[in-house]
């Protein structure tokens, strides 16, 4: 059985070829910033009628849903770290007020089945 990181790990990178696939380019993985990690920091070129945004995904994977499913573990208190981190990734290149939103991507890896992907774009606000 694989441990809980190598599960986590092989669901960002299935979750980063889904978003490269559909026109995504991540720019930058587990970007962590005191208590806040973004898992990835991606651009998407067709947001905004073609003029683009930046995206913070955090990406869930489990490999059964006896907890609930993947989504359900984005709390408000994961929503508030990630958006704190999102905010210093911001400030330290110099894109504040770049336009930004926060996606989520689940993955549920099950045994003997294909990995199922949902992506929720635009799954939360950060408020200012």
């Amino acid at each position: 059985m694989d441990t809980t990181k190598e599960i986590g790990d092989h669901g960002e990178d299935l979750a980063m070829d889904f978003l490269t696939t559909r026109g995504y380019r991540v720019m930058d993985r587990n970007y962590r910033f005191e208590h806040g990690e973004v898992d990835a920091v991606c651009y998407d070129p067709a947001a905004r009628d073609g003029r683009g945004e930046l995206v913070f995904v955090e990406v869930k994977t489990r490999s059964s849903l006896a907890f609930g499913t993947p989504e359900e573990a984005v709390t408000d208190e994961k929503q508030a770290r990630i958006a704190h981190a999102a905010r210093a990734y911001l400030y330290e290149r110099q894109l504040e007020g770049s336009p930004a939103r926060f996606d989520v991507v689940t993955v549920v890896l099950r045994q003997g089945d294909d990995p199922a992907i949902n992506h929720f774009p635009d799954a939360f606000w950060a408020g200012a």
